[in-house]
């Protein structure tokens, strides 16, 4: 079912309004055991996405709105679709959401067609490449990788004429590090999401994993304490920021999930960093580099967070309406402000606001910001304790505490790094946390 034969079918439904995604991907997958290619192959997938919106009518008048989406296969015969769509009708017709509309703002002709093509081979080879280039030991080694890369196609329309169609790479690299000594090997899994290959900075993350890996197989257990500071440094610190980023999120507000309010500050009485959070329309390397968003909205650079402020909120058509917000969007890249610390003097403690001591997680088992309650737990994997002027590789325990207390006093530092759409400080240390020991 092609997507003019399906945008036909939605404006004959009755139906309140309707939104159409056709997406195509052609993809190159590569398998290694060590350097040596063990498969390779090639996909095409396509797909379209249709939602249907159905207004209902309350007992007092009041107006409802109800949806549904789903796939239809582009092998779909006209009978399949048509049932598809009455199915998803008559679904939206379950769901009662306080009216509102579609977008319907014209999308800058600049921005309506970016459909220049990807060179996936080029991207492919500059991840080989990279790679294969990776310096090995005789006790740190790279056991196997797998690479995907795809050039992506989206074309959307709603019922409104909001169209556009744009193009844009999307690549992803499952790592397996072994690292070994005379008695135990253990294995290091990495998963990176990119559009085109940073070699540099992948080179950079991976030689480190092997250096973890080292380092975890002469690991002793964590011991007991009653708590102190953590230093993030990996990507888990992504949790960290994605707190903020939720409780700006408009949905998060009409849901009572977030009581953070325009021009004020998100915590009280800060004393440390002050978190500056932008969403903006492009990063580097980025896979989400977008001009509009999924819902036909100009993806526009601006500030959610200033200095600690909260400063505007985002998020879908639904809720930036609910909340009366004259244009908004979904995030797709998110730039995190550095501190006023070097990295360095972090981790020195000379900063005259950060301790000498402090705990180093860069591997957990399972690290998790509960974005409403801001609960953190983690179990450690590998760490390193920074206990007068000594350094202790560690395994094993927990950290825990609440982002709701972090907030006031967190430190990061001025040096930032990215993980594909995230540009985040590149040390985060939360003070005061909750350390178990297994001792």
């Amino acid at each position: 079912m092609d997507f003019d034969r399906l945008r036909e079918k939605l404006q004959a439904l009755p139906c309140e309004a309707w939104e159409l995604t056709d997406t195509a991907e052609t993809r190159w997958e590569f398998y290694y055991i060590g350097h040596k290619l063990d498969q390779n192959r090639s996909a095409v997938i396509h797909e379209a996405t249709v939602k249907v919106y159905k207004k209902i009518e309350g007992e007092d008048g009041e107006a409802f709105l109800g949806s549904a989406s789903g796939v239809i296969a582009p092998t779909a015969s006209d009978e399949e679709a048509d049932a598809a769509l009455a199915r998803l009708l008559y679904q939206a017709g379950l769901v009662r959401n306080p009216y509102y509309t579609l977008t319907d703002a014209p999308i800058p002709e600049e921005l309506r067609n970016r459909s220049g093509a990807v060179d996936v081979a080029a991207i492919a080879r500059d991840y080989i490449e990279a790679l294969a280039a990776i310096p090995e030991t005789a006790s740190r080694s790279l056991n196997s990788y797998e690479i995907f890369v795809s050039e992506m196609t989206r074309h959307f329309l709603n019922s409104k004429g909001v169209e556009y169609t744009c193009t844009y790479p999307s690549s992803m690299v499952e790592v397996v590090v072994n690292a070994r000594d005379e008695a135990h090997e253990i294995e290091l899994y990495r998963m990176y999401h990119s559009g085109t290959c940073d070699r540099a900075a992948l080179a950079k993350d991976i030689s480190r994993v092997m250096s973890y890996g080292e380092d975890r197989l002469r690991a002793e257990p964590m011991p007991k304490l009653r708590g102190g500071d953590v230093v993030f440094s990996t990507q888990d610190a992504l949790e960290i920021y994605r707190y903020f980023e939720d409780h700006m999120y408009a949905d998060f507000i009409v849901r009572k999930m977030s009581d953070w309010e325009i021009g004020k500050p998100v915590a009280p009485e800060m004393i440390g960093d002050r978190v500056t959070l932008e969403a903006v329309s492009s990063l580097p390397n980025s896979s989400m580099n977008f001009p509009v968003d999924r819902e036909g909205n100009v993806i526009r650079d601006r500030y959610l967070i200033r200095d600690g402020v909260a400063e505007q909120y985002c998020g879908s058509r639904q809720f930036s309406q609910y909340l009366g917000l004259a244009e908004s969007s979904l995030l797709t890249n998110v730039r995190v402000a550095g501190g006023r610390f070097t990295e360095e003097a972090i981790r020195t403690g000379t900063t005259g606001e950060t301790d000498p001591d402090y705990l180093e997680v860069v591997e957990f088992s399972d690290f998790q910001v509960d974005s409403i309650s801001g609960d953190i737990a983690g179990e450690v994997r590998l760490g390193y304790l920074h206990r007068g002027g000594k350094v202790t590789v560690v395994t094993g325990g927990s950290v825990s505490g609440s982002m709701v207390d972090a907030v006031r006093d967190m430190v990061f530092s001025k040096e930032t790094v990215q993980y594909d759409n995230y540009e985040i400080p590149s040390v985060t240390m939360l003070r005061d946390l909750r350390i178990t020991g297994v001792e």
